[in-house]
């Protein structure tokens, strides 16, 4: 069932596409990224956050929830021309942190190499921290040491470069202990085909509207769906998998 939007709280000061805080009639808090996202924006989160679901990766619940138009039109105060009504992506909100740089360590190994193989599986080069500094787009919950992933809006980057990646994604460390072991390679080749096997599942649930970045649906979204799987089944090729 989806879930609907209920009431718009704000709007958040933080990340590129500022999402806008809802509450939705679950109960729950959603940041929610309609039109001002853009449309391939919102298809991108669809679509990555399928996949690393699949991939049993630890994200935050993700939705694509409905924004009413008497909602737009009954609020007073806030602009929510950049909400707009219809289908947007909703993510839950969770009560936790941003991981930091001293935290990077407790992050269990296997799950850091899991984030950082499946980033580069998708081309989301969105996810850096250093010393100096960073965004990671990840959330530490450090009572229950959990990681939360988020934030796949720039995913499907094919302009994202490999030495680029492997020197400042957060994990990036664990990029050469992967290079060599050809058990966890042959692991995440499973994996990987085992996900991609509901891509056309995964492509259909994506609503029309998203495919038009115009409301009169007559200019089409710079999504090519099918340039995606043919970059997605490139872990197939040795040059995926090579690292310094």
């Amino acid at each position: 069932m989806t879930v609907e939007i209920i009431e718009v709280l704000r709007r958040s000061d933080q990340g590129i596409t500022r999402p806008f805080i809802c509450r939705g009639d679950d109960g729950e808090t959603y940041f929610v990224k309609g039109i001002d996202a853009g449309r391939r924006s919102q298809i991108c989160e669809w679509v990555a956050g399928r996949l690393a679901v699949l991939l049993e990766l630890p994200l935050a619940p993700f939705e694509i929830v409905d924004v009413p138009e008497e909602l737009l039109e009954s609020k007073i105060g806030l602009d929510l021309s950049g909400l707009g009504a219809g289908p947007a992506f909703g993510s839950q909100e969770r009560r936790v942190t941003e991981l930091t740089i001293s935290a990077v360590e407790q992050v269990p190994q296997e799950l850091q190499q899991d984030v950082i193989i499946f980033d580069w599986w998708v081309r989301n080069a969105d996810r850096c921290l250093g010393e100096h500094g960073g965004n990671p787009n990840l959330l530490w919950d450090p009572g229950k040491r959990e990681l939360v992933v988020i934030d796949h809006n720039q995913a499907f980057d094919f302009s994202a470069d490999r030495e680029d990646f492997y020197n400042h994604h957060v994990f990036c460390a664990q990029l050469r202990e992967l290079s060599g072991d050809f058990f966890r390679r042959t692991e995440y080749n499973d994996r990987f085909s085992s996900a991609l096997g509901s891509w056309s599942q995964i492509i259909a649930e994506i609503p029309e509207t998203w495919w038009y970045v115009d409301q009169e649906m007559t200019v089409p979204v710079d999504f090519d769906a099918e340039a995606v799987y043919k970059l997605l089944i490139g872990f197939e090729h040795e040059e995926f998998w090579s690292w310094k």
